[in-house]
């Protein structure tokens, strides 16, 4: 449980992490679609669950943060689907887990929120993928985790609900890439957690079920 899944570039699927019945994983699998045949490829160098997964423009995935034996990580790993193995990269700034990653038009993730020692994150950071160095940008407005984080077709990065310090939240916010700033916009009609977000062809975003106080929720917006 609590692992990723990411198409690569070769049409294979790849599956990190997560937790199984003896504890934190680090090892990885492959799944081919074309034979619908599953094969181990080479573990990561900590173990992890409740990580991030992104492939970047090079075709390598970046796996960062995660929650392992010694709590909330900072690490990042990159895997290489054409060798297949791993290398460590530069540590991300701070400790986080149940965070987003987005691949920015410019070629850098932004990694936003999380959750870390009981407190709910607002800290967002920026790699570059040409140095494997972390920057600060600019911090949400309202900290959460189990949010979403969608790239609009202008660039920008739009986050939606998750739970923060007032709990399951509706609360939108914009990331603007050029000036490294956040911006409340228009809330949702329905808080929630654990959704998805969709980008659709004329460039809106579909926001589909969820978790709320009361239920999971079957609603769309």
């Amino acid at each position: 449980t609590q692992h990723t899944t990411l198409m690569l570039g070769n049409g294979k699927v790849l599956v990190t992490g997560g937790f199984g019945q003896h504890g934190y994983l680090d090892t990885a699998e492959l799944y081919d679609i074309s034979t619908g045949t599953w094969a181990s490829t080479a573990s990561m160098n900590h173990a992890r669950e409740q990580h991030a997964a992104l492939m970047l423009s090079n075709g390598k995935v970046l796996v960062t943060g995660g929650s392992g034996s010694s709590g909330p990580m900072t690490s990042a790993e990159l895997y290489d689907p054409v060798t297949e193995t791993w290398v460590l990269t530069g540590n991300m700034t701070k400790e986080r887990y149940l965070h987003t990653t987005s691949l920015l038009t410019n070629g850098k993730v932004l990694v936003t929120c999380g959750y870390s020692y009981s407190s709910y994150i607002k800290e967002v950071e920026l790699y570059d993928p040409a140095t494997e160095t972390w920057s600060m940008t600019g911090s949400v407005n309202n900290a959460r985790f189990l949010h979403t984080t969608s790239i609009l077709t202008d660039g920008k990065v739009l986050v939606t609900g998750g739970r923060g310090f007032i709990g399951i939240m509706n609360s939108t916010e914009l990331y603007d890439p050029l000036t490294e700033t956040w911006t409340i916009i228009d809330s949702m009609k329905i808080a929630r957690e654990l959704h998805t977000a969709s980008i659709l062809t004329n460039g809106k975003l579909l926001i589909t079920g969820g978790r709320n106080y009361d239920d999971d929720l079957k609603s769309t917006e």
